[in-house]
């Protein structure tokens, strides 16, 4: 009993490595001050949701060894949106639901970007288009598409013992 609360505990704190290096990634100045995404909190989350779904498919890729560690960054990020919506001043009551469409909107971009990336790029500019940034111009999308393919091609390549201990490094902008 002991040791599953040890390896949940590691799992937890390592999870918590990848999804700060996740946030930070998604806020660099490029993706706002080049790439057109606007600087608000929609354009910020669309980030944290794009490098969310990065690192998720490259867990993907490790197989049983991962499954755990990616349970754990989805709760980091569930953590991360009920602590950010407090800060913004969103009431208790509203918290919970709030959170719970963040949680459905990272869901449902995993699905649709997997089968846009699939298809080529795009099929994923159209997704990220329609799930992210839908009010933005094409090319906002057609930028994140091109990175996103380019950033998971890379962590294709990044070894999966060091995403295993909390180690990701991002595609340049």
């Amino acid at each position: 009993m002991l040791t599953w609360f040890r390896a949940r505990k590691r799992s937890q704190r390592t999870a918590a490595e990848l999804y700060g290096s996740i946030v930070t990634a998604a806020r660099r100045e490029a993706f706002y001050l080049k790439y057109g995404v606007p600087d608000t909190p929609d354009g910020r989350f669309a980030m944290v949701v794009a490098h969310t779904y990065l690192v998720l498919e490259r867990l993907r890729q490790e197989g049983e060894a991962a499954k755990e560690l990616s349970r754990a960054v989805v709760e980091a990020f569930v953590s991360d949106m009920d602590d950010c919506m407090r800060e913004m001043g969103v009431g208790d009551l509203t918290v919970p639901r709030k959170v719970k469409k963040a949680t459905g909107a990272l869901y449902d971009c995993t699905i649709a970007f997997r089968k846009a990336a699939a298809e080529g790029h795009s099929a994923l500019a159209n997704a990220v288009r329609s799930n992210l940034l839908p009010f933005e111009a094409p090319t906002v999308a057609d930028c994140i598409a091109t990175y996103m393919l380019r950033a998971a091609a890379e962590l294709e390549m990044h070894p999966g013992s060091e995403l295993l201990a909390g180690r990701v490094t991002f595609a340049r902008i």
